[in-house]
């Protein structure tokens, strides 16, 4: 009897990477679209730091997502023995 093989889905570490990337990324963008005074400019020399940083990050999280989708890894469902079974 094979034992069958079951995608890590939620536990993919890459997952967890795109969740954390992507929730600051898009605070980020917020932040940049919201705060836009011309003191914030000037620190950043002219650019909107916070806005195409957050934009970076929620392109390298969606990157993240896809490269989880596209390629999972795939691990062995864990094997039932007799012992495992209530009753025996």
């Amino acid at each position: 009897m094979s034992n069958p093989q079951r995608s890590a889905g939620a536990f993919d570490v890459r997952n967890v990477i795109a969740g954390l990337i992507g929730f600051y990324g898009v605070v980020l963008v917020i932040v940049g679209l919201v705060d836009r005074s011309e003191e914030t400019l000037a620190k950043a020399g002219g650019i909107n730091a916070n806005l195409w940083a957050g934009l970076a990050m929620v392109v390298v999280a969606a990157g993240f997502a896809l490269w989880s989708r596209l390629r999972p890894i795939l691990v062995e469902a864990p094997k039932e023995t007799g012992a495992d079974q209530p009753g025996r």
